[in-house]
């Protein structure tokens, strides 16, 4: 796992990571209903029911007043959904929102059993939720080895401990690699499982490769390859075969902070970097440092840099490149995560990065802290 990866993993908002579509009104859709019941409340208790459809958050909510609460709706296909109580404010906690039950929800009825609005429920009655919960039972261990991996991440990160960070690293990377072997096994056992595509996804990540990806994907069942998200994967993968190492770079021009407009093609005769980032993300600003050493170093040498910003408030972009002394060429159309140059280029999380060499052609991604800077030296070797 790579250290952006794991930096976005413990400083950025989830919500950010991915772009935001219009559900396909087209489909057809599977009629849910979640059925609830509490064991323990003072007063009756609020819930919300959240998920994430064809790229949007969709939040319903019910009350228990008797002890009891249901929500009903239609997904387009097995769906994982986030159940929130609201605990009300005392004396002896704050209250607050609290997530009680991650769930996965399809045909049938998903019945929800929570103790108390502070407690973790349990769930079950449909094949769906059954699915999910076998799989959680199988990465269970590993999970619990990964919550206590990265809470030590965290305090090697916020100690400023670089051997303490890397043996967390280590860590994080071993365990990952644990939970990824288990999920693969789950899909090739259960090639028809309802939530295989959502397996797939926890697989592959954010950077897909398409050896890895392309076969499993095929090794699931018809059925499960007719989802709706199994066509946007499907087109994840001809995605990356276009813009792997070894293709030439996708042509685009944006403009730039005057508004002039900027062309890739401009750029031919360099290695470039085309760098994605955000003046929000707070993992691209930890690594804009090593950026600028690159820059600073091989600028002269027949090296650039190209940024291309997911922003949407042109102050705080211009302010992030003044403070952050990010002194190339920066470009953004201000749609944030709809920004046309990610979209062409399949981006689902930031920071991330391409390195195009003088022909135009793709050469190396995400290439991060010291990464960078060897694979410069050995295109562009000191004098």
């Amino acid at each position: 796992m790579k250290n952006w990866i794991l930096a976005a993993m413990l400083f950025s908002p989830a919500a950010m990571l991915f772009a935001q579509d219009k559900p396909d009104e087209k489909i057809k859709h599977i009629p849910f209903t979640v059925s609830g019941t509490v064991g323990e409340q003072s007063s009756p208790t609020k819930f919300y029911l959240r998920m994430r459809i064809g790229g949007q958050f969709v939040i319903d909510s019910a009350v228990a007043n008797d002890g009891k609460f249901s929500f009903k709706g239609k997904v387009p296909e097995p769906q994982q959904a986030q159940l929130f109580s609201v605990i009300p404010v005392s004396k002896e906690a704050p209250g607050g929102r609290k997530e009680v039950a991650l769930l996965f929800i399809g045909k049938g009825t998903t019945r929800v059993h929570v103790p108390a609005p502070d407690q973790k429920a349990s769930a079950d009655g449909t094949a769906v939720q059954d699915a999910f919960n076998q799989l959680n039972d199988l990465t269970r261990a590993v999970d619990k080895d990964m919550e206590a991996a990265e809470k030590e991440y965290r305090k090697a990160w916020e100690s400023k401990n670089d051997a303490r960070k890397q043996k967390a690293e280590t860590r994080i990377e071993q365990i990952d690699a644990s939970k990824t072997a288990i999920m693969q096994k789950y899909l090739k056992d259960n090639p028809s499982s309802p939530i295989g595509m959502f397996v797939l996804n926890q697989v592959v990540g954010y950077e897909l490769d398409v050896d890895v990806a392309e076969p499993l994907f095929k090794s699931l069942s018809k059925t499960v390859r007719r989802y709706p998200s199994a066509k946007e994967f499907a087109y994840r993968i001809d995605l990356a075969k276009k813009i792997a190492i070894g293709q030439p770079a996708i042509e685009f021009t944006q403009n730039d902070t005057t508004g002039a407009p900027v062309t890739l093609a401009s750029f031919r005769g360099k290695y470039v970097l085309v760098d994605f980032w955000a003046s929000w993300c707070g993992p691209c600003r930890a690594e804009n440092p090593n950026v600028v050493k690159a820059f600073q170093q091989y600028k002269d040498k027949g090296f650039t840099i190209l940024g291309v910003s997911f922003d949407e408030k042109q102050d705080r972009w211009k302010q992030a490149i003044r403070t952050d002394n990010l002194t190339w060429t920066h470009v953004s159309d201000l749609k944030g995560w709809k920004n046309e140059v990610g979209k062409l280029y399949g981006i689902r999380a930031i920071p991330q990065n391409l390195l195009i060499d003088p022909q135009g052609k793709i050469i190396a991604r995400n290439l991060r802290a010291e990464e960078l800077g060897k694979k410069l030296e050995e295109l562009l070797p000191k004098e």
